[in-house]
């Protein structure tokens, strides 16, 4: 029902170069554990919806995902995020590229952007 927005980037070397293997640092929303090795990312549904049809049942779900990347520095959370987009582009579309900002108590790097993805029905 979601998308696979893990799976197709922990296939993809560009992305486990940079968030490893084992484990990989890209973690559900709420899931990066504390003090988690940098660079890592996460990411949320924003918002979905199913295509409605009039007579028949939805075949297609439609979803915004939300990735935030934090890194130690500017250009590692850039090369991530390209690496991430590099992954899902051919299941996918970014559609926006949010902030870019540096957190004043942990001093994080963070960059974010969207995905509008569609999600079969089986």
């Amino acid at each position: 029902m979601y998308p696979s927005i893990f799976a197709t980037c922990v296939a993809e070397a560009g992305v486990t170069a940079l968030l490893g293997t084992v484990p990989t640092r890209l973690y559900l929303f709420g899931e990066a554990p504390q003090n988690a090795a940098k660079p890592y990312a996460v990411w949320q549904t924003i918002t979905g919806s199913p295509e409605n049809y009039i007579g028949t049942l939805p075949d297609i779900d439609s979803y915004v995902i939300q990735i935030d990347v934090y890194a130690d520095s500017a250009s590692s959370s850039r090369a991530v995020a390209e690496a991430i987009r590099d992954a899902v582009e051919p299941a996918a579309h970014v559609t926006s590229w949010g902030a870019e900002d540096r957190d004043p108590s942990t001093n994080n790097y963070r960059l974010n952007f969207t995905i509008d993805w569609w999600v079969a029905r089986t």
